[in-house]
């Protein structure tokens, strides 16, 4: 086993496990720390993957902007404290073992459904004439500026939204 491989797998692991402490925390606070620590693994598994760009972008745009509006609105509504009691009951643990097993599932069907490389690699000729970064760009501003748009305008109602709420409160 080579280190890529042996670190590939550390960085793995310890996002899939910070991202079941995420969603089984019950403070809201904990929950956005362990979801900084899965941004943060993810971002490490681009930098072995020598996608640079990527990891760069996963640092600054999730764990940094999103992250820091979550924890805004976390202390705007004042979610930290335990008074009501948990909502979740059996029926929602059932309810997630199933579909993590449906997801299983289907990644096993996909794992053995490939059979290889992709034959054909449509966006290597592309990276190469123009670079990696002019042509995520350009495909991004050019093809996908409305799903752009309309993802900022998402966050912005979001965030409008959060504050409207905790101004009722007070």
């Amino acid at each position: 086993m080579e280190l890529n491989q042996l670190v590939f797998y550390l960085f793995a692991g310890v996002a899939v496990a910070s991202s079941v402490m995420m969603i089984t925390r019950r403070n809201p606070v904990y929950s956005a720390m362990y979801l900084v620590v899965s941004l943060f693994s993810i971002a490490a598994i681009f930098v072995l993957l020598n996608a640079h760009f990527l990891a760069a972008l996963q640092v600054v745009v999730y764990a940094g902007a999103i992250l820091v509006l979550f924890l805004f609105v976390i202390m705007l509504l004042n979610l930290g404290h335990d008074f009501e009691p948990d909502v979740r009951g059996r029926f929602w643990w059932f309810f997630g073992l199933g579909l993590g097993l449906v997801l299983l599932a289907e990644l096993v069907t996909l794992l053995g459904n490939l059979r290889g490389p992709a034959e054909v690699d449509l966006l290597t000729p592309l990276f190469q004439a123009r670079g990696a970064v002019a042509a995520l760009a350009e495909s991004l501003f050019l093809n996908y500026v409305v799903a752009v748009e309309v993802t900022g305008i998402l966050l912005l109602v979001a965030m409008v939204g959060a504050v409207v709420i905790a101004k009722r409160r007070v």
